[in-house]
């Protein structure tokens, strides 16, 4: 039987995967032309099998040979010889597993090549009447660049020769890995060469510039992932709104490959195949609460670059705008780790997809639970009765101990992380039955909206700073019209109001607004 597949690559016969053709017709389309192009995309974002269906469309036409720099040691890279040896065994294993013959495969292995000057002319012998297309997976994972940009140096060359008609090589060239190699620097000087250019004691890596962009959307889009869907129900037969479901998955992803996959499999392994909305929501709940590869290089490089953290929070939680400017080296950081997208119809800045969201927002909320000044304010118990979650009791909770703890030497504080403080408060309390996001569309300085989901139960509460009468009364009104859009008929509004002591107004009461009650809290 068939399985959702999140670990490794993902096999026809055995996997259920997204009818991805469209786009191997468009990265086909670029072999086509002879193009030399890199698949830039964050981990787990099914390059490698991008990179497998690729070769089994190209092999009727081409000669594919896939490798991949996974598993080797920088002691591969250290000079050209070690080099050239490696580069070589890995075409002959590849291209034993093609339908070339084995003369062609034996004539590769020349392994007594000790420089690019040799190598060079051995693929100009290997590549002369042959369409040969060079794909290298895992292209970023040395330490040693120096070494593999040297070889990149070598590709140009013999690229521009060939455009020339003065030399044989690759028909075409595709390096996929997280790093566009094109970024790459090295911090050498290296004294006449005439393969890497200087720049003030830095070489760069100019060799790549042959490479044409690489623009096709590797994220699933809904039909893609209900085709996926739609493979399932024709062996398992549930019924299932397939594009319903599809497009519930894509609400959460944005079609990030490993995170469709894997909220299908949690449906399917461990929710007893609750192909619904809300076996989708559950599904998200186990995905969220769980440790995975992916999770953890998220939370690895909001670790390792404090400035990127920064910024991080400063949209999510602050609600700070940002241009999406993808030479700014932060920005850039994020959009390579897949953090960030440009959001919709706008050159703003944007969390990729709901997923990250929650599990980002999680982040900031557990480093915010470690402070010290934490005070259990109210229990679980207290707020639940017969499963059922009363957010009004909680929202009165919070403003009570909210004016008891916290005095106008917190305001700079509370000012950047009052928002978090309501957040790191409300998930002990729903950990385990429910969670929250953030609808980041909306989120600004003056306001951010909240989703919770608990149980069956859904509430919607709006965060705002105190601007003024006026806005609070924008506030009501843009909370209806948020609540009309959820088609729900009851929403909690929570203001933090910085002022001195003696302007402030707060308090907790039930509004009629438009048709719509809304619990009014001003701490």
């Amino acid at each position: 039987m068939k399985r959702f597949n999140v670990t490794g690559l993902c096999v026809p016969h055995k996997h259920y995967m997204a009818d991805i053709s469209g786009k191997i017709a468009e990265i086909k389309s670029l072999v086509d032309r002879e193009c030399y192009f890199t698949i830039n995309r964050a981990r787990q974002y099914g390059k490698t099998t991008t990179l497998f269906l690729l070769q089994k469309e190209l092999t009727e036409h081409y000669i594919p040979v896939a490798v991949s720099f996974e598993g080797l040691g920088d002691e591969n890279f250290e000079s050209a010889e070690k080099f050239c040896s490696t580069f070589l065994k890995l075409i002959v294993n590849a291209l034993s597993f093609t339908t070339a013959t084995e003369d062609y495969v034996q004539g590769w292995a020349d392994y007594t090549l000790a420089d690019f000057d040799s190598l060079s002319r051995h693929i100009t012998k290997m590549c002369k009447g042959k369409k040969v297309v060079l794909m290298i997976d895992e292209v970023d994972r040395t330490s040693n660049n120096r070494t593999f940009l040297h070889f990149l140096g070598v590709l140009r060359k013999k690229y521009l020769e060939r455009e020339a008609g003065r030399d044989h090589t690759f028909h075409s060239v595709i390096l996929a890995g997280v790093y566009d190699i094109k970024n790459i620097k090295l911090k050498m000087v290296e004294e006449g060469s005439h393969v890497l250019g200087k720049a003030e004691g830095k070489i760069y890596n100019s060799p790549w510039n042959i490479a044409v962009s690489f623009n096709v959307d590797m994220a699933f889009n809904p039909t893609e992932i209900a085709s996926m869907l739609a493979a399932y129900e024709n062996d398992h037969q549930t019924g299932m709104n397939i594009m319903g479901i599809s497009e519930e998955i894509y609400g959460y992803t944005s079609g990030y490959p490993f995170l469709v996959s894997r909220i299908c499999q949690c449906i399917d392994e461990e929710l007893g195949g609750e192909w619904t909305v809300g076996g989708v929501h559950n599904a998200v709940q186990i995905l969220i609460n769980e440790q995975n590869t992916l999770f953890d290089d998220i939370f690895k490089n909001m670790e390792n670059n404090t400035e990127l953290s920064d910024m991080i929070y400063e949209l999510l939680i602050m609600g700070e705008e940002k241009p999406y400017v993808v030479n700014d080296s932060i920005v850039g950081m994020g959009i390579r780790y897949g953090f960030f997208k440009k959001g919709n119809g706008s050159h703003k800045l944007t969390i990729s997809n709901k997923v990250f969201e929650f599990i980002m927002t999680n982040y900031f909320v557990a480093k915010d639970l470690r402070r010290k000044k934490r005070i259990t304010w109210v229990l679980q118990n207290d707020l639940v009765r017969n499963g059922r979650f009363d957010m009004e009791l909680c929202l009165r909770k919070f403003a009570e101990h909210y004016a008891e703890i916290y005095s106008e030497h917190d305001m700079a504080f509370l000012e950047r992380h009052g928002r978090l403080l309501f957040l790191s408060y409300l998930k002990p309390l729903i950990n385990g039955q429910g969670f929250y996001h953030i609808e980041s569309q909306f989120t600004d300085l003056r306001r951010m909206d909240l989703v919770v989901d608990y149980g069956r139960q859904q509430f919607i509460i709006e965060l705002k700073v105190w601007r003024g009468e006026q806005y609070h009364r924008e506030a009501h009104a843009q909370l209806n019209a948020y609540l009309e859009s959820k088609n729900a008929h009851e929403g909690y509004l929570l203001t933090f109001d910085f002022r001195k002591e003696g302007h402030k107004t707060p308090g907790a009461l039930w509004r009629k607004i438009g048709g719509k009650r809304i619990f009014d809290v001003i701490v």
